[in-house]
């Protein structure tokens, strides 16, 4: 096992991109905050069949964080990480500090629109203009021709995706599957934040989502599925911020189940927030 190599400048991340390239090879980056588990492990393997330089990034970013958010207590174990990417033979690894990315007197903002309106926005509405912002500068440290992105956190994929088309970023941004435990939570960092009863709780989660879209398939109506998903967990003690229907390209909201959708949630168990969302398509009339 061979570690990769780790840089924690954007100069020296830009001087070994620039001798791939030379070489002729496709470049992809795997952007994370560390705490690294199997789902962004997959999303590292993704980036291994599609590129031939395959790069992860290891930064917990300030700016997508409120002040009563956990960015303090945010999990973080680079050597760890490093182990597990080391193991995936990845190639290098971008650890930079918080003074590399925002160094002094940084006084440049991004601010999205579309798809990053309501949902998350509503509780946390820092969040897309810090994750904004950050994704900007990895790609423009890195300089990738594929950005690799989970699927779990559907409504920041489909942020990143609209900022890059409207600021003509030559990157081509890709979705991977959401990665779930065997019980079928969506394996996030913050699990580690439930407490044994709630991690037991956490997994009616994608059972309701799951059970909403069986009840839209037999056709029940968008509005009465989605109110039951809420009373049963709610029910459970989840503390629900939303769970809806919404397009799966625009995020905007549909008054009737057409064309591709995504059904998004956000609940609360004790201090952990869980998120999730699962694509569905209306069934065609026999």
């Amino acid at each position: 096992m061979t570690r990769p190599r780790i840089f924690e400048t954007i100069a020296a991340l830009r001087k070994e991109v620039e001798i791939a390239r030379r070489d002729g090879r496709r470049i992809a980056l795997v952007p994370t905050m560390g705490a690294l588990h199997d789902g962004h492990l997959s999303l590292v393997r993704s980036a291994q069949e599609r590129a031939d330089f395959v790069m992860a990034s290891i930064f917990v970013n300030p700016t997508q964080f409120a002040p009563n958010e956990d960015f303090d207590a945010y999990p973080r174990d680079h050597e760890a990480d490093i182990a597990k990417l080391a193991e995936l033979g990845i190639d290098a690894v971008f650890l930079p500090t918080v003074g590399e990315m925002y160094p002094k007197g940084f006084a440049t903002g991004v601010t999205v629109g579309g798809p990053a309106r309501d949902l998350e926005s509503a509780t946390r509405p820092h969040f897309f203009n810090g994750v904004a912002l950050v994704v900007t500068k990895l790609l423009l440290a890195a300089l990738p021709d594929l950005a690799i992105f989970g699927e779990k956190d559907y409504q920041q994929l489909c942020v990143i995706r609209q900022f890059v088309r409207d600021l003509n970023m030559p990157v081509e941004i890709a979705g991977a599957p959401t990665v779930r435990e065997g019980d079928g939570l969506a394996m996030s960092s913050r699990n580690r934040y439930l407490s044994p009863q709630d991690r037991h709780k956490a997994a009616l989660l994608p059972v309701v989502l799951r059970d909403i879209l069986k009840a839209l398939d037999d056709g029940t109506h968008v509005p009465e599925a989605l109110a039951d998903g809420i009373r049963r967990l709610k029910e459970d003690g989840f503390e629900v911020d939303y769970l809806e229907l919404r397009s799966a390209e625009t995020l905007a909201p549909v008054d009737d189940a057409t064309a591709e959708m995504r059904l998004l949630a956000a609940a609360r168990l004790g201090d952990t927030r869980l998120i999730d969302n699962m694509a569905w398509s209306k069934p065609r009339a026999s």
